[in-house]
């Protein structure tokens, strides 16, 4: 079970690290997977995750504070827009859209109702 838990990590933290340079791909919930998964089969890698300095500091905002940097936030509302828009102009069908629309909202407020940093409206250092 171990080496399925290792795996699952290198898998999220690659699916995390492509997630900075696409806009569509996530970034942050494939770093929380990753630093789950790890924390099931490697402290090592664990504790290299969680403290390094690109890929730390969302785990632990979110760990420390429920928090999700204002950057973040907008990028990810962007890349839902984007998305929403991408299916508009290729004409997908009403119901695939609404589907996406739907969705969209769902993520839109759950970003939206979490804070930004320790103390709501502060951006963490």
């Amino acid at each position: 079970m171990r080496l399925i838990w290792l795996g699952l990590g290198w898998l999220s933290v690659s699916l995390g690290v492509l997630g900075i340079a696409l806009p569509l791909l996530p970034t942050t919930p494939f770093l929380l997977l990753a630093a789950y998964s790890f924390a099931r089969s490697s402290q090592r890698f664990h504790d290299w995750l969680v403290e390094h300095p690109r890929l730390g500091p969302p785990i632990r905002d979110w760990r420390e504070h429920g928090a999700i940097r204002r950057r973040a936030k907008v990028a990810a509302m962007v890349a839902l827009a984007a998305a929403l828009g991408i299916s508009l102009a290729a004409g997908m069908a009403w119901w695939v859209i609404g589907l996406q629309a739907a969705t969209a909202v769902g993520v839109v407020t759950f970003i939206l109702t979490r804070p930004s940093g320790p103390r709501e409206g502060t951006e963490p250092q």
